[in-house]
């Protein structure tokens, strides 16, 4: 295999919020595509990516083929690249090798890594309850709900999207009526409320730096999901399990 990017931003934002969250990962490289699903450590989170075939200026994959590699080296590695490279990705032998290519030609090798655990599967989710908004509405929201607390509940009612967070003694509700910007697409009529982790959250909205505009997905303390996604190049989403608590 060997694939070529002109704009390395996408592989390089993409690994650094995935890193946040993932220790090592599995990609399978398909002829279509770059794709990664992998779940943190403590099994709160799942993390979906795929970088599309269309984003690259060479994309030669003859097979599928599958690439076990620590994520904190790959991202220190493409920390390296600058906007101007043109980033390749090759297998030589048990190495990935990773060529950064502008006025000087620098080459990085990185071992692949045996990775036990099982091959990860996308839950089937069903949400009666998608907002679509942009991306710094959210991050906006998320950290003014960090002010205050640990957890921060969503709540969907018909035409509005709210956000509220209490800690000891302060409490914060942030409303996000429908707009040109946000869209709430609904078929409940009843107030939907989920609890989820701020900490897990931060994590997530930067991948704002990838798209901006959000989809928003959600149930009654039932997985939330985020999606960010720009058109023929990159996807990538966030599964979050809820806070339940016992009334």
């Amino acid at each position: 295999m060997r694939l070529t990017l002109a704009e390395p931003g996408y592989l390089k934002e993409s690994i650094s919020i995935i890193s946040d969250l993932v220790n090592e990962a599995r990609f399978k490289v398909t002829p279509d595509a770059i794709e990664l699903v992998a779940m943190d450590p403590a099994n709160v989170a799942m993390v979906v990516f795929k970088l599309l075939s269309s984003a690259f200026t060479e994309y030669d994959v003859k097979k599928d083929t599958e690439i076990t590699i620590n994520l904190a080296n790959l991202k220190q590695v493409l920390r390296r690249a600058s906007p101007r490279d043109m980033l390749t990705l090759e297998m030589d032998a048990d190495k990935l090798k990773i060529e950064l290519k502008s006025n000087t030609t620098r080459t990085f090798s990185l071992p692949i890594i045996e990775l036990e655990e099982k091959d990860q599967k996308v839950p089937d989710l069903k949400f009666p309850v998608t907002i679509r908004t942009s991306s710094s509405v959210l991050n906006e929201a998320i950290a003014d709900v960090d002010v205050v607390g640990e957890s921060v509940a969503f709540i969907a009612e018909p035409k509005k999207f709210s956000l509220h967070a209490e800690g000891d003694l302060n409490q914060v509700k942030i409303e996000i009526k429908e707009d040109d910007v946000t869209r709430i697409t609904s078929t409940s009529d009843e107030k939907i409320k989920a609890k989820y982790s701020i900490e897990y959250l931060k994590k997530m909205i930067n991948g704002s730096k990838l798209s901006d505009e959000v989809t928003i997905q959600f149930n009654k303390d039932y997985p939330l999901k985020l999606e960010y996604k720009s058109v023929d190049k990159v996807m990538l989403s966030f599964i979050l399990a809820p806070r339940v608590e016992n009334d």
